[in-house]
């Protein structure tokens, strides 16, 4: 067996790994030979949904010395680590999650690295080791430091991660390693704690809080994927969806009504939700409903040459319908709403132009369309007569 086609997908058994899985079957990995062989490793079997034909399953547990038997087993010369939860309910609790993050991580380098074969390293992070605080920077490059660095959750397991990541890449410089820091994922069958949220009939918002969020589509997730593991300029890259969306344009594109909560209550909240079965909501991720987040994606773009075929706001889009969101109020009912506003407003700063110059006339009027009133006339969905019949 040829080792330069033999890749290793760790995470295989969940949606991303299988999505994974299905696009290297199809594409595999540019500049290299054909695949040869693909390794899906997992603590558990895939369910029949996520189960992929012409690949190797093996059921591992990264936290086990027995990953080195296998990678030595294997060969493999590209690994994609995909096993990094960001929910303890996808790892049977906060303990599990962190040992399966960290010291599955742990142990998986420690393998990589008494490995000759392996010549690459892509490792899936996520936008929360920059942290959420209020006096954070508008956009988050992949050299800026947090001012807050995240001291708990999943925030803090993918910067321990990272740091082991880059232990591993100085002593083994002869490896081409990229950590891929994602933002939130949206899309069909995506399985996430921000998805259980987006789900319920009305969202909570933490009350004088309008937070600045970005996400990306999760076929845009899978190819930047597959082009990290195939490009020859290693790093750290920033994922996510061109644009930015506040909460409350997220809610109002799903048709949603919110709910503002005191800051001192969303914790409390927040448990009340995960006792419910709702959502699984962590410290971490009320901070970024309060202080948001946004992250700079030049340089995917100008290195790996990845512009997600989503925006943020298009793979919000996606996700309702792919996911069949049905708000309480239609989107055509919002839009409606927001034009009989604009015209209230525009009739209102008419009539207070009229009364403060009952004549007709100002120093601002003249040539340009005799006046705020031929200019109001032009307001999109009025028209000249409904002017008069209201004057």
């Amino acid at each position: 067996m040829n080792d330069s086609g033999t890749v290793l997908v760790t995470g295989a058994a969940r949606r991303l790994g299988a999505a994974v899985l299905r696009d290297l079957l199809k594409h595999g990995i540019a500049g290299d030979p054909p695949i040869e062989r693909i390794v899906a490793v997992d603590l558990r079997e895939p369910k029949p949904e996520d189960r992929v034909e012409g690949v190797e399953t093996v059921r591992a547990d990264l936290r086990t010395p027995e990953v080195a038997s296998l990678i030595a087993r294997v060969r493999p010369q590209t690994v994609l680590h995909l096993d990094v939860l960001a929910a303890p309910s996808q790892a049977g609790g906060r303990t599990a999650m962190k040992e399966r993050n960290v010291i599955g991580t742990m142990q998986l380098l420690a393998a990589c690295q008494k490995a000759p074969s392996v010549h690459r390293l892509v490792v899936k992070s996520a936008a929360a080791v920059y942290g959420c605080a209020p006096r954070d920077p508008a956009l988050f490059t992949e050299d800026t430091q947090p001012h807050r660095p995240p001291r708990a959750g999943y925030g803090k397991d993918v910067t321990e991660v990272e740091g082991y990541v880059r232990g591993f890449s100085r002593r083994r410089p002869d490896v081409a390693v990229t950590i891929l820091r994602f933002a939130n994922f949206l899309g069909p069958d995506v399985q996430t704690a921000f998805v259980d949220y987006l789900t319920l009939p009305v969202l909570p918002t933490v009350l004088g809080y309008d937070p600045r969020l970005q996400f990306v589509h999760i076929d845009d997730v899978v190819r930047t994927i597959r082009v990290a593991a195939g490009d020859t300029h290693p790093g750290t890259y920033n994922v996510a969806g061109p644009g930015v969306l506040t909460l409350s344009q997220i809610a109002r594109r799903l048709g949603k009504p919110t709910m503002p909560i005191p800051g001192f209550a969303t914790a409390t909240l927040g448990q009340l939700l995960k006792r419910a079965g709702a959502v699984d909501f962590t410290a971490d991720q009320l901070s970024l409903l309060t202080y948001g987040r946004v992250i700079d994606t030049e340089r995917l773009a100008s290195r790996l040459g990845v512009v997600p075929d989503y925006s943020t706001a298009a793979a919000v889009d996606a996700h309702a319908e792919s996911a069949r969101l049905r708000g309480l109020i239609s989107r055509d009912a919002v839009a409606a709403a927001e034009r009989r506003l604009s015209g209230l407003l525009a009739r209102r700063a008419v009539r207070r132009q009229e009364a403060t110059f009952p004549n007709g006339g100002s120093a601002g009027r003249g040539a340009e369309g005799h006046g705020a009133g031929a200019r109001a006339s032009e307001e999109p969905g009025f028209e000249g007569e409904h002017w008069k019949e209201e004057a």
